[in-house]
C-alpha cells in the first residue's frame, strides 16, 4: 500500500471538487483530488456541456426562424452529435488532468472511502493508497439518476442522462419518464433531432417553478409534436425481444419506443464510502461552511450535500469550503455570517436557474409559493415580455412572462421568473438584485438600455406602483 499525507484529500474530481482543492491551494495548503472516473465528472461528459451542446443547435434555428426574412434551414443531427462530442472532449479527460497539474493539485485514480478520521483508502487498478488529511477531507462525489422501483424498468436497461447526453444514434421513437429539468430538455433535443418523442410525468412538468412555467414548455412541447402526458403512471416496463421497449401505464394504455429515458431525480452518490452514518434526509448534513454535522475535519459540497444540485451552485459551495479550510487550517478569522466569505448563505434564498427548453425558462429565489411558505409578506407582479420593445427585435411573435416576487416588508426582490426566448441571459440580474437585498428604490435607478429585452425590468417596477 502507498501512503500519502497531505493537507486536504477531496473525493470527487468534478467541477466542485477541482473548486474546493484549487481554493485550499491558493490558500496555502496542499492538495489530493482522488477519482473513479473521467477528471471533470459529471457536468463535462454526462450533463452540463454535452446537453446545452444538443440543444444550442435546435434552440439557434428557432431564433432564426422566428424572424422575418429567414427562409429555410435544418438541423443536421450527425453534425449536432459531432459538436456535442467536442464539447465533451470525446470523453477524454487528459486536459482536466494537464489543468489539475497546472494547478498543482495531485490526482490519485481509483474509488475512495472514508477508513477513519483524516483517512481515505483508495483503491486503485493495481494498488491500494492510504492518505492521510492533517486538515480536511471534503466528499465531493455529485450524484447518480434514481432509477424508480417500476416493476421490470432497471431490466429493460433504461437511458439515464448519461446514455442521454452522450447518443451516438437518434431513436426513432423515445419515451421520457419524469417531468423535471432533465425530463424537459430531453425531450427538446430529441425533438429537434427528429425522434418522435412521448414525455409522460406525474404530475405538471418543471412543478418545483412557477406554474406558468411548465405550462408554456408543455404547450409549445405539444406545438412541435410532443406526446406530453402529466397524469401518466408507469406501472410496468418491458424490453421486448425486437429490441423495443413497451410501457404500461395504470389504467391499461401501452406506449411503445425504441428506447425509454428515466429523468425522475437525481440521489447524492454518497453510499459505500465510508460516511452512511453521517447521511441525512438528502445527503451529507453540513453547515453553511459545509462542515458536516458533528465532525471538525469532514467536508461535503455539492450534490453530495444535498441542498441544491445544480452545478453553479456546487462550485460556489466549493468555494467557500476551500477558503475556509485553508483559513482555520491557518489559525486566520472565519468569516461565517450571512454572507460572509466562508458561508454559502445563497443556497438558502438566491439560487439561480436556466431550463434551456422551448421556450427557456429563467427563475432566481423564490417562487411564490415559497414565500408564502415562509410566511413572507409578498407581493407578486406579473408582466407580458412580448409588451417590451426588445422583444419584437428578437422575435417577430415573441411570447414571454415575468414574474417578481417582492418582500413587502423590506421592499426588496427575493424571486424572479422569467419565460421566454433567450430569458437564460437575463436572469444574473435578479440574482444580483436578490443577493445584494437592492431596495426596490434603488433598483430603479438602474436603467436598462432601450430597445432591448431587459427593459422589462422597468416595466416590471412600473406595474408595482414606482
Amino acid at each position: 500500500m502507498t501512503k500519502i499525507e497531505t493537507d486536504v484529500v477531496v473525493i470527487g474530481a468534478g467541477p466542485v471538487g477541482e473548486n474546493v482543492a484549487d481554493r485550499a491551494v491558493r490558500g496555502g495548503l496542499e492538495a489530493v483530488i482522488v477519482e473513479a472516473e473521467l477528471v471533470g465528472g459529471e457536468c463535462s461528459y454526462w450533463a452540463c456541456m454535452p446537453s446545452k451542446a444538443l440543444l444550442r443547435p435546435g434552440a439557434a434555428l428557432r431564433a432564426a426562424q422566428a424572424v422575418e426574412g429567414v427562409t429555410g434551414g435544418a438541423l443536421d443531427p450527425a453534425a449536432v452529435l459531432k459538436r456535442r462530442d467536442g464539447f465533451a472532449a470525446n470523453w477524454d479527460d487528459s486536459g482536466q488532468v494537464q489543468w489539475l497539474d497546472s494547478a498543482g493539485i495531485a490526482l490519485v485514480r481509483g474509488r475512495a472511502r472514508v477508513a477513519g478520521e483524516h483517512r481515505v483508502i483508495v483503491e486503485g487498478e493495481d494498488r491500494e493508497t492510504e492518505i492521510v488529511a492533517r486538515h480536511a477531507v471534503v466528499i465531493a462525489t455529485g450524484s447518480e439518476a434514481r432509477i424508480p422501483d417500476i416493476p421490470g424498468l432497471r431490466a429493460a436497461k433504461p437511458w439515464t442522462s448519461r446514455e442521454v447526453t452522450s447518443a451516438q444514434t437518434i431513436p426513432r421513437r423515445l419515451a421520457v419518464l419524469g417531468g423535471g429539468v432533465v425530463a424537459v430538455e430531453a425531450a427538446t433535443m430529441f425533438a429537434d433531432l427528429s425522434s418522435q418523442v412521448t414525455l409522460l410525468s406525474r404530475s405538471p412538468l418543471l412543478r418545483s417553478l412557477e406554474p406558468f412555467a411548465g405550462e408554456a414548455v408543455r404547450d409549445a412541447l405539444r406545438a412541435r409534436g410532443v406526446t406530453v402526458r402529466e397524469d401518466a403512471s408507469p406501472a410496468e416496463v418491458t424490453r421486448q425481444d425486437d429490441g423495443s421497449v413497451r410501457i404500461l401505464l395504470d389504467g391499461g394504455e401501452e406506449i411503445l419506443a425504441d428506447e425509454v429515458a428515466v429523468a425522475m431525480g437525481r440521489a447524492p452518490r454518497v453510499h459505500g464510502i465510508g460516511v452512511d452514518d453521517l447521511l441525512g434526509d438528502h445527503g451529507l448534513d453540513v453547515d453553511d461552511t459545509l462542515r458536516v454535522a458533528g465532525t471538525e475535519w469532514l467536508y461535503a459540497v455539492g450534490d453530495a450535500a444535498g441542498r441544491v444540485l445544480l452545478t453553479h451552485q456546487g462550485k460556489y459551495e466549493a468555494r467557500a469550503a476551500g477558503d475556509v479550510i485553508a483559513a482555520r487550517a491557518k489559525g486566520e478569522p472565519v468569516d461565517d455570517a450571512p454572507w460572509g466569505r466562508h458561508v454559502a448563505t445563497a443556497d438558502h434564498a438566491a439560487v439561480p436557474q436556466v431550463v434551456f427548453s422551448d421556450p427557456e425558462v429563467a427563475s432566481a429565489g423564490l417562487t411564490a409559493a415559497e414565500a408564502e411558505k415562509r410566511g413572507m409578506r409578498n407581493r407578486v407582479v406579473d408582466y407580458d415580455l412580448s409588451h417590451v420593445a426588445g422583444a419584437g427585435l428578437i422575435a417577430d411573435d415573441y411570447a414571454g412572462r415575468a414574474r417578481a416576487v417582492v418582500d413587502e416588508d423590506r421592499g426588496v426582490l427575493v424571486g424572479l421568473t422569467l419565460v421566454g426566448p433567450g430569458v437564460g441571459e437575463q436572469i444574473h440580474a435578479a440574482t444580483i438584485a436578490i443577493a445584494g437585498e437592492v431596495p426596490l428604490t434603488r433598483l430603479w435607478h438602474a436603467v436598462p438600455s432601450y430597445p432591448t429585452l431587459s427593459e422589462f425590468w422597468l416595466r416590471l417596477l412600473e406595474e408595482y406602483g414606482l
